[in-house]
């Protein structure tokens, strides 16, 4: 039977527990013991980051670049780099250091091994080993200080299915050597028995995504498929050594899938009487306390109780970032004092279900400790059900005043080496730093009674984030089951559509036409999506008679009006979103995830356009005493919008909203592989009260019905977005003053580019590799800004090409309609046999590093990567449009700079680096339009990152920015003369 008491109960006894806890951490300590705290330069390091936030921010950036280097040289250079930053002020200790002006000299090699000795010693303060002896070590010095241990392998991604498997072999081999050395352990009752169980003496702590390198919760079959046929293999063999595994949480995102795979495969025949098992809960997630419900309903369901290990949360500034960036709920709770409210609730409801899951309370909070034991004292526990944890390094004062309790604690140690360590030390500082860490205010010691006051939340528990001048349209969190299923829905709605025949909108009607072509799944290339009907020159010029028919009201309707009808269309894309989704997905083989990120951009674009028309109507008034000057914007006529493929709704919506929005008659000519999908386009506008004649749909070839358009006398802008040679034909057309034409076209064309990103020597590798994987072979490399040369610094080369190959083996390749799928088809077969023909080119020019196999029943090309690439070479100068990349080694930054810039295009391009230096420099020098710095370098979002480029990547303002619009516009100016018989009235002289 399940005991609950009020929680006033257990406050008195929870306070003369935290007293007598307290009192033991702050054991008077000898003169020597602080004499020689003093001397250590580790200790000062974090003495001084907690006085100066500004030397904290820029010290842990250092430490954090710290293992890349790989000179004395390059570690003085970043020193000076990272704390030479106007923003630190330095402790004179630090300055002498600091003092030198060659990076080879002896005063900078001091330099360099003096700070990283002092970096090496503070992160084996919170790291118990490089090596299994080491480890070894450690765990028999923690036992004879009575206390237990779980260990945790470091590294914070796997990106590549060969670290997968790697990281199962360290497990079995960790696993191994503990259980072999754990015989010659005597037995300490207080950590090896529980009455008459006996306890694991090994345990180890695994990260589930460390299984799948893919590990998605868009694809929740596939990741549980890949990760339980290697847990399998662990958990087994954990039986037969008598080895304890226990399942970390990591990022919210992975928290739902992760519970989900555990549950279902604990419940298997072969697991379900396993009690040496856990799972970790965070107390700063909101939701945390309704996954404990659920756990306890599933572990009655099983009969047989596993661990739960709850900690408060490691990721907070992570996820409240990604959620702010993203415009989703916050997932974790924006007040410590809330998780530590919802801790204290958590602790309890668990403990009152001790017969169903074991308790670990992870904290180093005394106060959250002496909850637990008071509570567990009350309801007399069971020690099989009850122990403490604290992570190695961090709460040695009060694990030791635990073990004097006589209850369990265990010690939370991560080994491996200092590399991919770097990201739990920095987050074990930060920790450690804060102004709300409960070991600092301990440290200073804080009145007793203000650390173990009860928690209390005051105020709101909302985040007020940094205010935006405009809010972006979400993206859809398909981490979230019920959006994964509406996803699925709205797919197999549209499976079940296909095959319809899409007509032009000419004149607020759909027209017949002579000729029908079939736009087909790229997947699957004999599924036949949607029959087009093409319009002849005849009706082109019909639908341009109509549109100057149709301008005569438009460019007077007031502005208010049109931005009203764009908010309305923004809307109802917003409530079609997942039918739009599955859309671009079967037209175009976009995966569910890309294709969601188009239609929040074609949000976008509704949306901002309007804000920004109802700005520039307002015009300027640049009035002086008795004369008026006005200055304001009318439109300019007829636009013709020429869509791409690649980008078939969210590129089309925002040329051809810019246009109607403005004022402009608007007629739409799509690509002819994504006309389906601008059909979808016509139909959101039409339902959106756009009048008739206003926007048109004209799909139609381009050489013949397209050329005739470009050229005709009555259109006035031409907004483009497709290849070099097609943009330049059109230019050059557009600049040819017809018969009867009595205005020069404007013209806005985005032709491409030959993106380059460049990987220094203080790059994160693990972050460089996935961003450079993603930013190539997302949509299959067919995205104008997507990255097609990767260039490396020699140092670090090899490492990056390697990884950099086994990251893109581990890719899926296959239909975009299965969640599983990275990489989906190219557009079509001529763009196929393009792709290929530039890859047998390559081959003769450079090294093939990589070329995957692909499915042969659609228009598939397999990523493909070159090494050894030169700066001349084909692959290196060309825009192929598809997955292939070429990787380029260079010698130095200056070099990087020049080989990125010596191509004919700027559009986008990415740097990978930890150099303040190289960055600012990257910042003045690199020539691309859009430059993204440790981060992807697709992706662009409407207003926070307008998107466009220069040289031969186009000529225009940036899509989604702030004069964007401007293009669209003709300004004009009037300036009236008001005075009367000299007379004029005089502001503020009435």
């Amino acid at each position: 039977m399940v005991v609950q008491l009020d929680s006033k109960t257990y406050e008195q006894r929870t306070q003369e527990i935290a007293k007598e806890l307290i009192a033991q951490t702050r054991e008077k300590r000898s003169l020597w013991s602080k004499i020689g705290d003093q001397m250590r330069l580790d200790d000062k390091l974090l003495d001084f980051a907690m006085a100066n936030p500004g030397l904290r921010v820029q010290l842990f950036h250092f430490i954090d670049t710290l293992p890349a280097l790989q000179s004395n040289a390059e570690i003085a250079h970043h020193l000076q780099q990272y704390l030479g930053d106007e923003s630190v002020e330095l402790p004179s200790s630090l300055k002498g250091i600091l003092n030198f002006t060659d990076y080879n000299s002896l005063p900078a090699k001091v330099a360099a091994e003096t700070i990283s000795k002092a970096v090496q010693t503070l992160a084996f303060k919170y790291i118990s080993g490089e090596t299994v002896p080491q480890v070894i070590k450690t765990v028999e010095r923690l036992r004879k200080e009575k206390m237990g241990f779980t260990i945790d392998l470091l590294g914070e991604a796997v990106i590549t299915e060969s670290e997968a498997k790697a990281y199962l072999d360290s497990y079995l081999d960790l696993m191994e050597k503990l259980a072999t050395e754990s015989k010659k352990w005597s037995n300490i009752a207080q950590i090896d028995q529980a009455g008459d169980e006996s306890l694991s003496k090994v345990q180890v702590s695994v990260k589930l995504t460390a299984f799948y390198s893919q590990f998605d919760p868009i694809d929740p079959e596939g990741s549980k498929e890949k990760v339980c046929t290697l847990i399998r293999i662990l958990l087994r063999r954990a039986q037969e050594l008598g080895v304890a595994i226990h399942f970390d949480m990591e990022q919210y995102v992975y928290k739902d899938l992760t519970l989900s795979i555990l549950k279902e495969l604990l419940l298997e025949e072969e697991f379900r009487n396993r009690s040496d098992i856990g799972v970790t809960l965070q107390a700063y997630l909101r939701d945390s306390k309704q996954d404990l419900h659920d756990l306890i309903a599933w572990a009655k369901q099983r009969g047989t109780p596993i661990t739960i290990r709850l900690v408060k949360g490691a990721y907070w500034d992570q996820e409240t970032i990604k959620s702010e960036q993203n415009h989703w709920p916050q997932p974790v709770y924006n007040q410590k004092s809330a998780t530590d409210v919802n801790y204290e609730e958590i602790t309890q409801l668990l403990l009152e279900n001790h017969q169903y899951l074991y308790a670990a309370i992870g904290s180093h909070n005394v106060r959250s400790q002496a909850r637990a034991i008071a509570i567990a004292e009350t309801l007399n526990v069971p020690s099989r059900a009850f122990e403490m944890q604290v992570l190695y390094g961090m709460g040695d004062q009060l694990a030791k005043a635990l073990v004097k309790t006589g209850h369990r604690v265990r010690v939370y140690a991560p080994y491996g080496n200092l590399l991919p360590g770097m990201a739990y030390l920095i987050r074990r500082l930060l920790e450690n730093t804060a102004n709300s860490s409960f070991l600092r205010q301990n440290l200073e010691e804080r009145p007793i009674e203000e650390l173990i006051a009860p928690p209390t939340v005051s105020g709101s528990t909302e985040r007020i984030s940094q205010k935006e001048s405009f809010v972006n349209a979400p993206d859809t969190d398909y981490s979230r089951e019920v959006l994964r299923e509406k996803a699925q829905q709205a797919l197999a709605k549209v499976k079940d559509s296909l095959g319809k025949t899409y007509l032009p909108l000419i004149n607020g009607e759909y027209v017949q036409t002579d000729v029908i072509v079939d736009s087909v799944n790229p997947s699957k290339s004999s599924e036949v999506v949607g029959q087009i009907g093409l319009i002849s020159i005849e009706q082109a010029e019909q639908a341009l008679n109509v549109a100057r028919e149709a301008f005569k009201a438009w460019k007077t309707t007031p502005a208010t009006e049109r931005a009203r009808i764009l908010r309305k269309a923004g809307d109802l894309m917003e409530e079609r979103r997942h039918e739009l989704c599955a859309w671009i997905c079967v037209e175009v083989g976009k995966i569910l995830q890309q294709a969601d990120a188009e239609v929040s951009e074609a949000i976008d674009f509704c949306r901002y356009y309007a804000d920004e028309m109802e700005r520039l109507d307002k015009g300027y008034n640049y009035d002086v005493a008795g004369e008026t000057n006005r200055y304001h914007y009318q439109p300019r006529g007829i636009a013709l919008v020429i869509s791409p493929w690649n980008f078939p709704f969210a590129i089309a919506t925002g040329m051809t909203v810019a246009a109607l929005v403005t004022g402009n008659c608007t007629l739409l000519k799509p690509a002819e592989t994504s006309t389906v999908i601008a059909a979808k386009i016509a139909e959101i506008l039409v339902d959106a009260g756009i009048p008739k004649g206003v926007f048109q749909l004209v799909p139609g070839k381009g050489s013949k019905v397209g050329a005739y358009m470009v050229n005709h006398p009555d259109v006035h802008l031409i907004a483009f977005t497709g290849s070099r040679e097609v943009g330049c034909r059109i230019y050059a057309d557009a600049a040819i003053l017809q018969p009867g034409q009595k205005h020069l076209k404007r013209v806005i064309a985005e032709m491409g580019g030959k993106n380059a990103i460049i990987v220094d020597e203080s790059a994160d590798l693990d972050q460089a590799v996935a961003g450079a994987v993603f930013s190539a072979f997302g949509y299959s490399g067919q995205k104008c800004s997507a990255a097609s040369r990767i260039i490396v610094l020699d140092t670090v080369y090899d490492a990056f090409l390697e990884r950099f190959v086994e990251a893109t083996k581990s890719l899926n390749v296959g239909p975009t309609d299965q969640p599983s799928t990275q990489v989906g088809p190219v557009i079509d077969a001529t763009a196929q046999k393009r792709i290929l023909e530039y890859i047998e080119i390559a081959k003769q020019e450079s090294t093939l590093a990589l070329q995957m196999e692909a499915p042969d029943n659609g228009f598939y090309v397999g990523p493909t990567i070159f090494g050894d690439v030169l700066p001349h070479h084909t692959i290196a100068q060309e825009e192929i449009f598809g997955p292939v990349v070429a990787v380029m080694r260079v010698k130095s930054f200056a070099e990087a700079l020049e080989v990125a810039n010596g191509t004919d295009y700027a559009l986008t391009g990415g740097l990978y680096s930890r150099s303040p230096e190289h960055i600012e420099q990257a910042q003045k020098e690199f020539e691309v339009g859009n430059l993204y710095i440790n981060r992807t370098i697709t992706g662009a979002i409407v207003s926070r990152q307008p998107f466009g480029g220069f040289k031969l990547s186009g000529v225009g303002s940036k899509a989604g920015g702030p004069d964007y619009l401007l293009q669209f516009l003709e300004p004009r100016h009037i300036s009236e003369n008001i005075q009367r018989q000299g007379f004029a009235p005089i502001e503020g002289n009435e």
